[in-house]
């Protein structure tokens, strides 16, 4: 047993919580299910002899709504997924066998945050703004953190502080700020283990355009095998300054499924 970690966690640790309540309505891409939550059984519908009772809860969701993690099977490109599996023949019995979320290993990695806005001098990116290389490698020197193979780096736009105003948040009208695609290819140059921003499709996503190009996911996902993680909670690490931490993330061990809802922390001594 190693001692010395234990010694870390015995001393204490602050956690920052970088997930998204699910909750019903949230705001969310309209190309997956909704989330919905009830009670089937609430207190009082049935009570024991001895005056005990029980509720209990129902829940039906799309695998990308909320704080989520793309796994590899979510993306292809050409009939191709990553490492250039068939995504046809990969998917048996209405499971991603190959690529689906189960073979997500639990991430304990180094985290940095990348907080674009505070590098630029503002309190948020607009919509539709592409965030550059330039922009990547100033934030980086700002911050003087280097990015190194096996991290997992977050990108903080602002547009995170939407999530609470509903559709603003999907910026259909608006567009989203994000990464752009020759950003991507510079991250994945380096090796990242996962990706992440507090967006709602990680990338810059054109003002009226929503969707119906992502770039930096089939480079991503297809071509270098980096996880994605969406609607991000960033606010919290951006306002303690906290720039360097403990990423932690479990998936959850859905056989086959393309992605799964995720609460990360981060994670720095007391």
């Amino acid at each position: 047993m190693n001692s010395a970690l234990l010694d870390v966690v015995q001393s204490g640790l602050h956690t920052v919580d970088l997930g998204r309540q699910l909750r019903v309505g949230m705001p969310q891409s309209p190309n997956h299910p909704q989330f919905w939550h009830t009670l089937p059984r609430r207190h009082g519908d049935m009570v024991r002899a001895d005056g005990g009772s029980a509720a209990n809860d129902m829940i039906s969701t799309g695998t990308h709504v909320g704080t989520h993690i793309d796994a590899l099977a979510h993306v292809s490109q050409d009939g191709k997924l990553h490492g250039g599996a068939n995504a046809g023949d990969s998917c048996l019995g209405g499971k991603y066998v190959e690529h689906g979320v189960h073979t997500i290993e639990p991430m304990l990695k180094r985290g940095l945050l990348l907080d674009i806005p505070a590098y630029k001098g503002l309190p948020d990116l607009e919509g539709g703004y592409e965030i550059t290389v330039e922009d990547l490698q100033g934030c980086m020197a700002s911050q003087d953190v280097e990015v190194k193979a096996g991290d997992v780096v977050l990108i903080r736009s602002g547009w995170g502080k939407k999530f609470a105003e509903g559709s603003a948040y999907v910026g259909g009208p608006s567009g989203v700020p994000g990464i752009s695609e020759a950003g991507a290819t510079f991250l994945a140059g380096l090796g990242v283990h996962a990706l992440g921003a507090d967006t709602i499709a990680f990338e810059m996503l054109p003002p009226g355009g929503g969707h119906a190009q992502l770039p930096a996911h089939r480079i991503l996902l297809v071509e270098s095998g980096i996880y994605i993680i969406e609607a991000l909670d960033l606010e919290g690490l951006a306002e303690q300054g906290l720039h360097e931490f403990l990423f932690v993330l479990v998936p959850l061990n859905i056989f086959g499924a393309t992605g799964s809802p995720v609460r990360p922390l981060a994670v720095v001594p007391a």
